[in-house]
């Protein structure tokens, strides 16, 4: 019987999955299973300039190559924008959304450092003084936005201070990250959101929209990002080697191993359905090292043990 807890793994398709998206992907699919709950995949091709010819399809191959069953059709973000349009409709009807004019290099100049990047100081809040508008921004105010992170413990933030106001349509048309997983996650009911610590910071921007939108907080929980030698995330960018999907269970193991899980070293060459078995059989979230980064494993386990 299912419990009500409906967890998802929304990826996005720039290229194919390497060992930190199979992390997010094993944490999250075990702690929905485990709880008698669903388990949704979203393909969050918002960004068609970054997304990857194929990849969208590679990544559900490589998904299912790795032993993962997800319930119900995937939802792919660029069928969504008209749920995204209305949604900024409602902001704009309650004037908490306003046109921007201003360019990265303007922001950059006049802007103080903030958690991630200059903070927008509210240059066309009070109008756009015959310029003409570039993206859309929500406002956002001096009180303080707390959560309880499952994995990272507590954690504050004040969006005017420590972001601005924060873009949620961009200037060349497309809509942005914070709005649309907002959106999807109350579509598809979402209770519970498993995901890589470097999205950490970005929450408190999704609490201010769920709260601008009276929608339901998930529950949250942020598990350590694999770096490499260098300390980098792994990434398309980073240059972290695809997952290989003729010899997945090195690999699983790996991500069990890296979510402290201490899988016994005889099934890293086990059958991927017994290795399965036993992951939802001794699963434990209070096991996951409460940090925010590790080191990836080495080269040796990518499939080449």
């Amino acid at each position: 019987m299912e419990s009500g807890y409906v967890g998802r793994f929304a990826p996005s398709p720039t290229g194919p999955l390497h060992f930190g998206s199979l992390v997010a992907a094993v944490g999250s699919y075990l702690e929905a299973k485990t709880h008698g709950g669903q388990w949704l995949v979203r393909m969050e091709d918002l960004d068609p300039p970054r997304a990857m010819p194929g990849a969208a399809d590679l990544i559900l191959r490589t998904l299912e190559a790795y032993g993962f069953e997800w319930d119900g059709p995937v939802l792919y973000q660029s069928t969504r924008h008209a749920a995204y349009e209305a949604a900024l409709d409602r902001l704009r009807q309650a004037g908490m959304l306003y046109p921007c004019a201003c360019s990265r290099k303007e922001i950059a100049d006049s802007a103080i450092h903030g958690i991630e990047g200059p903070v927008y100081p509210g240059t066309c809040r009070g109008g756009l003084h015959a310029r003409s508008p570039r993206a859309w921004r929500v406002r956002t105010t001096a009180e303080e936005i707390t959560f309880n992170d499952a994995l990272q413990g507590s954690q504050t933030q004040v969006l005017e201070r420590d972001i601005g106001d924060f873009v949620l349509k961009r200037a060349d048309g497309f809509y942005a990250y914070q709005l649309a997983v907002v959106v999807d996650d109350a579509e598809q009911g979402i209770t519970h959101i498993v995901r890589g610590a470097d999205l950490l910071d970005s929450t408190p921007r999704q609490l201010w929209l769920q709260k601008l939108f009276d929608l339901p907080t998930p529950v949250y929980m942020h598990l350590p990002v694999a770096t490499n030698e260098s300390g980098e995330k792994l990434s398309k960018q980073t240059l972290a080697p695809p997952l290989d999907v003729e010899h997945p269970a090195p690999l699983l193991w790996q991500a069990l191993a890296f979510l402290g899980q201490h899988p016994p070293h005889d099934l890293h060459r086990a059958a991927l359905a017994d290795l399965w078995q036993w992951a939802h059989q001794h699963w434990s979230a209070g096991r996951i090292p409460p940090t925010r980064i590790a080191k990836s494993p080495s080269d040796r386990f990518h499939g080449k043990i």
